[in-house]
């Protein structure tokens, strides 16, 4: 099953939606730069069965 999932840059404040691997765990953290203003952003990805919900924070 794939997934989105959509995060608010921030740096730019702009929404971000990004695929979601679900084979990756339920749990997932990496670092993504914003495909607007190029900042990087560590991303906390939590997902179940119902969609998958991501923070986003200043890296």
């Amino acid at each position: 099953m794939d997934q989105e999932g959509g995060y608010i840059c921030a740096a730019c404040g702009e929404e971000i939606i990004v695929p979601v691997d679900p084979s990756q765990g339920t749990h997932q953290q990496y670092v993504e730069d914003c495909p607007v203003c190029c900042h990087p952003n560590l991303l906390t990805v939590e997902s179940d069965s119902q969609g998958a919900w991501i923070r986003a924070e200043a890296e």
